[in-house]
């Protein structure tokens, strides 16, 4: 289990609560695609095969890249985003929070993307997953949300209505 810092829980319980109390008005859902999380100015996207290590090298999280910026234009909005899942934390056999990263291997076979192509997911309702960087579609409440773990330095977060297993 990955510990939180207090302050960053703080940022994500309220991205969950503003989440809840928005959910009587129909919304349109914004299709994210993970170069939206970019700066406007920003038109590089982390290779998926820049910085691939040997799965034993030790200390990934110390090789993040700085990331160029996060983006608000979807602070409080209801998003979709598709990507595969690192898990964090379990209820049962469900994943209840999780990092959904842009490619498979970022953050534990190779150096975390920056923050800003990093999402921290929770959901009230355990997702079950089919194992280790599934990949999955998530819609719910989407902010801006620095969090740090061993992992990574995350910079969004989003509120999970919906989790399902990617092309269905």
């Amino acid at each position: 289990m990955v510990v939180i810092q207090p302050t960053r829980r703080a940022v994500l319980l309220g991205v969950a609560a503003a989440g809840l109390a928005g959910r009587g008005f129909a919304e349109t859902v914004v299709d994210l695609k993970w170069r939206d999380l970019l700066p406007k100015d920003d038109y590089s996207l982390p290779g998926e095969l820049q910085g691939i290590v040997p799965h034993n090298e030790a200390d990934l999280a110390a090789r993040q890249p700085a990331s160029t910026g996060i983006r608000t234009d979807w602070n409080g909005k209801i998003v979709k985003l598709s990507g595969f899942i690192v898990p964090i934390d379990y209820k049962g056999t469900g994943v209840t929070a999780f990092i959904l990263v842009p490619y498979v291997g970022a953050c534990v076979h190779v150096p975390p993307p920056p923050a800003n192509q990093l999402v921290f997911v929770t959901t009230g309702n355990p997702y079950e997953s089919t194992g280790m960087f599934e990949a999955v579609t998530v819609t719910g409440m989407f902010g801006t949300a620095s969090t740090s773990t061993q992992l990574a330095e995350i910079g969004y977060a989003l509120s999970a209505d919906e989790i399902q297993a990617y092309g269905k």
